[in-house]
């Protein structure tokens, strides 16, 4: 701030500065829509205490009283209902950087609540009243605990009581201790990648942005994830029981830049081939092939699908599978996006081998990995 505006500038000066003023909600949520996404979350408050919708509670620091003068999360809520089929998340950061009563708070060591009674939980009722969101996503405990947000009753409450009781999922940072412990969902830390199955459904929240949750006007090209490392990501998520949230940073004018735009839609262009291998699926009883790298498992035991997600597709035109195993007369393989069935081989002591169909790069069902279809396997 010092090097670039002008002496005696403050924080609370960049709330005019914040225009929004190419905001369009039906763009947006079209976009969205066109990702392949199944649900979206809404930064609705970070830590700076700015709301994007007209909270009593702010004080006139908010997206209707300042800057844009619009109900940011109205507007992308009503867009949403009427033109997707998206559930509709909000984030929420439980504590304030600057906020006094947060400030007087922790200087008692939370031993006063006077913070969470007068601001927080006031405007996280009021948030759910007004705009019924079925993904709530709390951050920010700002290292206090549970006990001082009063997080079990508000949770008591979300889920016998309000209005989304029925329909609401919400993630696990509710106090210091919580994360990665308690929750419908788990978080554990940002871009969280555990390496392993986990027992309880998980979230990986990443950055298409390497570097920030933010847009960055100095961005160079390579400081975003290709559409190649961000499909890899959501197959290996998947593969391990999670979720990923894809960040994107909207502009100050209030538009999705066209690099975000870009990956959403080529993302919504494999799922639209691939999805069958993502959508409603579980993890299989081995999350990759020990033998040809780069190969992800997902199931739909129900059906008695295994799925296997490949990123190299090789030379020879034959891919070796050794975790799955195949029975004669029974084992069916197809490649999702190509109509005909697939020929194998069965390899000792277990695997298969699948022979490729020979496509052209014209006739590639897609382009940042493919997806086989195996029925009837053990």
């Amino acid at each position: 701030m010092k090097d670039n505006y002008p002496p005696g500038f403050k924080y609370e000066d960049f709330g005019p500065l914040f225009t929004a003023k190419f905001f369009n909600a039906s763009q947006w949520a079209d976009i969205f829509q066109a990702s392949g996404a199944g649900y979206i979350v809404l930064t609705s408050k970070h830590h700076e205490g700015f709301t994007l919708w007209g909270s009593k509670y702010s004080w006139n620091w908010n997206a209707v009283d300042e800057g844009p003068k619009r109900d940011i999360v109205r507007e992308l809520e009503v867009a949403l209902r009427s033109r997707t089929n998206l559930q509709f998340g909000l984030y929420y950061s439980q504590f304030e950087w600057f906020h006094p009563l947060f400030l007087e708070d922790e200087s008692s060591s939370f031993q006063k609540q006077t913070f969470p009674t007068a601001k927080m939980l006031p405007e996280l009722y009021e948030l759910v009243n007004k705009y019924r969101p079925e993904v709530l996503w709390s951050d920010g405990d700002g290292g206090a605990p549970d006990t001082y947000w009063n997080s079990t009753g508000f949770l008591a409450w979300l889920y016998n009581e309000s209005p989304v009781r029925d329909t609401v999922v919400t993630n696990d940072r509710w106090g210091d201790g919580c994360i990665c412990k308690h929750g419908g969902y788990y978080t554990c830390t940002d871009r969280y990648h555990p390496g392993h199955l986990l027992s309880h459904k998980w979230e990986n929240c990443m950055t298409i942005d390497k570097f920030s949750w933010g847009y960055r006007r100095d961005a160079g090209i390579t400081d975003y994830l290709t559409i190649e490392e961000l499909v890899k990501q959501l197959v290996e998520t998947v593969a391990y029981g999670g979720n990923l949230l894809m960040n994107i940073g909207p502009t100050v004018d209030g538009t999705i830049s066209a690099i975000f735009e870009e990956r959403l839609r080529q993302m919504g262009s494999w799922l639209k081939v691939s999805g069958e291998a993502i959508y409603e699926t579980h993890p299989w009883r081995f999350q990759n092939d020990t033998f040809t790298p780069d190969v992800w498992y997902t199931s739909k035991p129900k059906e008695k699908l295994v799925y296997a997600i490949f990123f190299k597709w090789p030379i020879s035109g034959q891919l070796v599978l050794v975790q799955p195993n195949a029975i004669p007369g029974e084992t069916e393989v197809k490649l999702l996006g190509h109509g005909q069935p697939l020929s194998w081989t069965s390899l000792k002591p277990t695997g298969l081998m699948v022979q490729l169909p020979q496509l052209s790069i014209h006739q590639m069902p897609s382009r940042w990995g493919w997806a086989l279809k195996l029925r009837n396997t053990i």
